[in-house]
Order: structure tokens, then sequence, then C-alpha cells
């Protein structure tokens, strides 16, 4: 295995131990939850600058890369969502979560006809927008963690009181851009989509 293809196996270790540490719910807990996340970010940005370099991409690392970063988005999602705490909507997650396991099956059928689907400019913004609001809502998250048991600096004093709507809005905001990518895949990719329904088995 190839080290690009390592490092992204270890985004995907990752994405499970930054949910068990949100659910954790511990000021510390999200400290290194948040420190994580951000290893995880500059992995995703590191494995695919060691593949080219070192000419050494392959099948896997194409399908495996944006496979990972999406099992990290469901990760954080889903740990948001079973937060009482916040006010992420589920729909809004299960809006994403969709979207994500749909362009990952059109991915897959690209490989079964010997494509490989390149990453479109929407789907790096969507990405963009995905990580920032997971960055934000879980800053969020340790600052009503910490307003607990001690007094927050009189520059963070509004942020428990703001902090649901905020994870609401963002969570709908993501879950917008994010179906808004998809349907642009699905769009482009429209002549694979048809192939695969109308090919017949022989």
């Amino acid at each position: 295995m190839t080290l690009a293809n390592r490092i992204t196996m270890g985004r995907m270790g990752l994405s499970l131990a930054i949910f068990a540490l949100i659910v954790f719910k511990t000021f510390w807990a999200e400290t290194a939850a948040l420190v994580l996340l951000v290893v995880a970010t500059i992995s995703d940005y590191v494995d695919g600058v060691i593949a080219r370099r070192t000419m050494t991409t392959t099948p896997f690392g194409a399908i495996a890369d944006p496979f990972a970063d999406k099992i990290l988005v469901m990760a954080v999602f889903l740990a948001f969502a079973s937060i009482r705490e916040l006010a992420v909507p589920l729909w809004a997650v299960f809006l994403i979560l969709l979207r994500e396991l749909t362009i990952s099956t059109l991915r897959v059928l690209a490989a079964l006809h010997g494509e490989v689907m390149k990453a479109e400019a929407t789907g790096k913004i969507k990405t963009c927008i995905q990580m920032s609001s997971a960055f934000i809502i879980l800053t969020l998250l340790e600052l009503l963690i910490w307003a607990r048991t001690r007094p927050l600096p009189d520059f963070l004093a509004a942020a428990p009181r703001l902090a649901r709507p905020a994870t609401w809005w963002l969570t709908v905001i993501t879950a917008f851009f994010t179906i808004a990518s998809g349907a642009v895949y699905l769009y482009n990719h429209r002549e694979l989509l048809h192939k695969s329904w109308s090919e017949r088995e022989h």
C-alpha cells in the first residue's frame, strides 16, 4: 500500500475517534476532537500531494480518498445530531448523508465502467463549507460545555445563547450546498446514469 493510501486509511480511523470524542461531551474530549479534525482535514490535502509528487496515484486511492472524506463528514454531523444541547436538525443531516451516499454510489458505477470521477469545483466548495461548519459547531459545543462550570470571557459571553440558532443555520446551509453539489454531479454524469440504467446483462 502506498504512503498516500495509508494516510487515507488513517483518516477513516480518525473519523471514528472524532465521533467517539464528540459524543463523550467533556471539554477536553471536544478539544481533542477539534485537534484530530484539524489533522484529518490536513491529511486530505497531504495524501493527494504525496500521490501526485511520487507518481503513486492508484485506482484504490481515487475511490478511497473521497470515501474517507464522506466518512469524516458523516461521523462529525451524526455526532452533532446526537447532542441535545445543539439544535442540529436531523432532517438536514439526513440530506447530507443521502447526498454523500448517492455520489459514492455514482463513483462505484463509474469504476464499473472503467471511469474515474474527478473532483469538481462544486464538490470542493461543498467540502469547504462542510468542514468550516464542523469546526464552528465543534467550537460552539466546547464553549457550551465550558460555560457549564465556569464563566466565559466577556467577548464570548453570548456564545451559549447563540449556539443553538447558529448550529441550526450552519447545518441547514451545509445541507443546501451539499444537495446542490450532488445535483450538479448527477447532471454532469447523466450519461453514465443512463448507460447504467439501460444496459442489459448478456
